[in-house]
């Protein structure tokens, strides 16, 4: 097997729910490793950056927030460029962004030039790698769609537990200068992710499995015309059994009356005259044989040439049909490529509204990292004991995102994955308010891990229920993540300052959390009506659609009235 054919597409005949897509899941966790893991563990950086540039905290976080505003507001361009020129090429050319950005940052001299090469620079290579890969792995799974996202996005969490300690632990050693260096070659990993994302492609499975595994609409009245036809073959076969038999029979009569006639030794009048009537008659016994023998030969070959045409009929409609189904396979294919973006999700409510709940969810997903040791100090906490805060986050929300993982694939809870979701955003609403309650160690220590745990369920299925039918489905997910990321981009650039604000104008950073409680509690609002949304549109074209057709009818029987 050539290069090309080991990087080339996949095709099944349905979703392979694993196969080359674990494959896929390692690629997606080390795109994590070197993304979001990146991004939130690049705070090892700032007191350094302070230091030597002499620059005010507000001005060194920018950096990160830049990074962050690029990555989710570009996030349809790279959309449009996975729909133009493949998974595969835009992902690697997203690594190789992120690593000369990254290199580039340690021979600037300014922070206004890191803003360009950390924050423009690899802020697009960030939005090229993460949200591509999300998607085909999401192409990749059905059933353990959850539980494959789940397990590959704890690189995130993995990352902030033990490679920003291991970093920092090296850039007290050799310099912040190099560490940024070494991050950089290692983010080069990403280029070879991104070649091992193989595209994949759902052929119908007429075209790959015989004919007598696969049985269509078509097939069945097929098989319905041929039963039909076999009937009257098997009338016509047992006309020809009877005709076999009245042979059978005629013979038999004949042959008793010749050895009859043989077999005599006395010759009597009576016997001579039934003789002769047997001569007289034999003549006619054979030539109805003959007829009868003539009939049975053009039975059969009646029933084979019916047979024959039957068998020929139908290997033609299943070879149409299968060349239908490979043409309008190849169709939707390209529709596909052809449309860059679609934003034609827009017109559906259940997408706003599911866009609504991912922008103001994403309120509570950066803030309370940012100011959960200030407020645990403000609350009495030592500061050494404040640090293991980040640290309970982070693990619980590994275990978060392996629960979330498991529960959806039970089915149980197959057919009910919005609710779920809503009832976990519903309760870190609760743990949110839960901050400004608790006053001690241990009261915080416990918020701060049911806060991980919760938020690990959240952000590591928001995105890929995109694909499940009652918010977008899979078809129209790679257009509907970059139209649904970019909206969060807002909220994400507007989150922390936001927090910010409000604690400078109230000096209590509990403040900060009741803004995260209140976006997620909005959130949680529009999540719960995704779903109603969705049926109410399949219901409102349903009903115009036999709305159309009724009229159309009545237009039918009047033109037939007037003639």
């Amino acid at each position: 097997m050539g290069l090309s054919g080991f990087l080339g597409p996949n095709v099944y005949s349905e979703v392979p729910d694993g196969g080359w897509g674990w494959v896929v899941a390692v690629a997606f966790f080390l795109v994590e490793v070197f993304t979001y893991g990146t991004i939130k563990s690049f705070g090892i950086f700032l007191q350094n950056l302070i230091d030597e540039f002499g620059e005010t905290n507000s001005r060194v976080s920018w950096i990160v927030s830049i990074s962050v505003f690029v990555m989710a507001f570009n996030a349809p361009f790279a959309s449009m460029m996975t729909n133009r020129f493949g998974f595969q090429l835009v992902v690697m050319t997203g690594g190789l962004l992120i690593t000369s950005g990254t290199i580039a940052t340690i021979f600037t001299s300014s922070i206004n030039q890191i803003y360009i090469t950390y924050g423009l620079v690899a802020g697009m290579g960030y939005c090229l790698t993460f949200l591509p890969t999300v998607t085909i792995l999401s192409q990749y799974f059905n059933h353990r769609r959850s539980l494959a996202t789940a397990v590959a996005s704890t690189g995130e969490s993995l990352s902030m537990f033990a490679l920003a300690p291991a970093f920092a632990a090296l850039r007290d050693h050799i310099g912040w200068r190099n560490t940024m260096a070494v991050l950089g070659a290692l983010q080069s990993v990403i280029i070879i992710c991104g070649a091992l994302l193989r595209p994949i492609i759902i052929k119908p499975s007429e075209t790959l499995k015989p004919e007598a595994d696969t049985l269509t609409l078509k097939d069945l009245s097929t098989h319905n015309d041929y039963t039909e036809g076999t009937t009257s073959g098997v009338s016509v076969t047992n006309k020809a059994f009877s005709d076999q038999n009245t042979f059978c029979s005629l013979t038999n009569e004949l042959t008793t009356g010749s050895v009859s006639t043989a077999d005599s030794g006395v010759q009597s009048l009576n016997y001579t005259d039934s003789s002769k009537q047997q001569e007289t008659a034999l003549p006619h016994k054979e030539a109805k044989v003959e007829i009868e023998r003539e009939q049975l030969e053009e039975s059969k070959g009646e029933i084979k040439t019916s047979e024959k045409e039957e068998k020929t009929s139908r290997d033609a409609e299943k070879q149409a049909m299968k060349e239908e189904l490979n043409n309008a396979a190849d169709k939707k294919l390209s529709e596909n490529n052809s449309k860059l973006l679609d934003f034609s999700i827009l017109k559906e409510c259940s997408f706003i509204f599911y866009s609504l709940f991912g922008l103001f969810a994403t309120l509570g997903f950066f803030a309370p990292q940012l100011y959960i040791i200030q407020l645990s100090e403000s609350r009495g906490v030592e500061k050494d004991h404040a640090t293991y805060m980040l640290s309970t986050i982070a693990v619980a929300e590994i275990l978060g995102r392996f629960s979330i993982g498991w529960i959806l694939t039970r089915r149980q809870f197959r057919k009910k994955k919005l609710l779920v979701l809503l009832a976990c955003v519903i309760t870190l609403t609760v743990v949110l308010v839960g901050f400004t309650l608790v006053t001690e160690f241990y009261g915080l220590a416990v918020c701060c891990a049911l806060y991980g745990f919760f938020l690990g369920t959240v952000v590591c299925t928001h995105i890929p229920l995109l694909a499940e039918d009652d918010v977008v489905g899979i078809e129209r997910m790679t257009s509907a993540a970059g139209v649904y990321v970019f909206i969060q981009s807002f909220a994400g650039l507007a989150g922390p300052p936001l927090g910010g604000m409000l604690v400078d104008m109230t000096h209590n950073y509990g403040s900060a959390f009741y803004s995260c409680a209140a976006g997620m509690a909005l959130s949680a609002l529009f999540l719960g009506l995704v779903k109603p949304a969705k049926r109410g549109f399949s219901c409102m074209r349903r009903r115009r659609y036999e709305s159309n057709a009724a009229h159309k009818e009545e237009s039918e029987e009047q033109t037939e009235e007037k003639n």
